[in-house]
């Protein structure tokens, strides 16, 4: 190997092409590098705090970094990477988070639907629809429609409406098992409401009137009627403006009036 004198000191040169290459860079690059190198280490804390360094640049260039770390061995680094990607072009986070949504891991699966939830990129859509409607838990369901109430695509107003009432389902797909669990339950009225399709006016007001469903599923039936806005409603928000639930009552009143004004979308 060829060395370069430095006085009594010799240095190879590779070691003095890469201070080169490294001075050429600027120290947003140089900060890059560093927290790449670190995600190889065999520490999990060190790659996570690498992540979450990468995340706090909020450069497309730093998320494109993390990348490889989605396919990491450990499920809390792979979530750590599902947020750090999200400086990218949204339809380039999907793209990159859309295979997690099958991830053997739970907690990976259920941020990973929280993350597409936060790009927007309607080409999660479909695959969200999938997990609300077919994942084993119940977290991850709750956090699919979460995330389609924040993507705001209308295609997926059949999905969360039957979730919501399973009894207004597509007869193509026959009779699903009904939604027990009061978080998927809440977060599908919800969702609804985002999106603002009249479409899932009637799995709403059948919500309402659902006296089994746990209140604050109701509650949010309630409110989400309030912002799509449809009178079909009425009839249903007033009878639960009379309800003994002191909170229904007010926000069937208060949902009510947004009709009344003409408040619709």
């Amino acid at each position: 190997m060829l060395l370069l004198a430095a006085g009594t000191i010799l240095i190879p040169f590779t070691t003095v092409g890469h201070a080169q290459s490294t001075r050429n860079l600027t120290p947003l690059q140089i900060e890059i590098e560093k927290q790449q190198q670190r995600l190889s280490s065999g520490d999990e804390e060190e790659r996570r705090d690498a992540l979450m360094r990468l995340a706090s640049m909020r450069r497309a260039v730093a998320s494109r970094a993390a990348v490889p770390a989605l396919a990491d061995p450990s499920a809390m680094v792979r979530v750590t990477a599902a947020k750090a990607v999200l400086s990218l072009d949204p339809a380039e986070s999907a793209a990159a988070l859309l295979p997690l949504l099958n991830d053997k891991d739970e907690f990976v699966r259920r941020e990973v639907a929280y993350a597409l939830g936060a790009t927007r990129s309607r080409t999660a859509t479909s695959a969200l629809i999938d997990r609300l409607l077919n994942d084993k838990e119940a977290g991850v369901r709750g956090a699919a429609a979460v995330a389609l109430g924040n993507i705001g695509d209308d295609a997926a107003v059949i999905g969360l409406a039957g979730t919501l009432a399973a009894e207004l389902s597509a007869p193509a797909k026959g009779k699903r098992k009904r939604e027990e669990n009061a978080f998927v339950l809440r977060a599908a009225a919800e969702a609804l409401g985002e999106i603002k399709n009249r479409a899932g006016v009637p799995a709403l007001i059948s919500a309402v009137n659902n006296k089994l469903f746990p209140d604050d599923v109701r509650r949010e039936a309630v409110r989400a009627l309030g912002s799509i806005g449809d009178p079909s409603a009425i009839p249903a928000l007033k009878s639960a403006a009379i309800s003994e639930d002191p909170f229904l009552s007010q926000l069937a009143h208060k949902s009510l009036r947004k009709l009344s004004r003409g408040s619709t979308p």
